[in-house]
């Protein structure tokens, strides 16, 4: 991960969060700026639950056993993205449909 310093990354995380805009999101994309250790950082270490490290991108912090991915990308999309579901009500077939992105841009 050392080698992601100070490029621009897309992070996946295991769960939905909240960004300053109210609004839910499953993924940031910002500038990586350092991997921490929780123990010299924090001063203590995490139970074993919790990830013993931690990640900074842009202005947010992001608990190490959040992170499912990280890919090296400049740029990502930032529109509307077309996704599908099966569901509907009587409906037989995939629906398509726009919704808005899910990855959070920090600075």
């Amino acid at each position: 991960m050392q080698n992601f310093i100070n490029k621009k990354v897309l992070v996946t995380t295991q769960s939905w969060f909240y960004g300053k805009d109210g609004k839910q999101y499953k993924s940031v994309h910002g500038t990586l700026k350092a991997v921490h250790e929780a123990g010299k950082t924090l001063g203590f270490i995490p139970n074993r639950s919790h990830a013993n490290w931690f990640i900074e991108i842009g202005e947010m912090i992001i608990m190490g056993c959040q992170v499912m991915y990280i890919v090296e990308c400049e740029t990502i999309n930032t529109g509307s993205v077309t996704d599908w579901t099966t569901e509907g009500q009587g409906e037989k077939g995939i629906k398509e449909y726009e919704r808005p992105t899910a990855i959070y841009v920090v600075s």
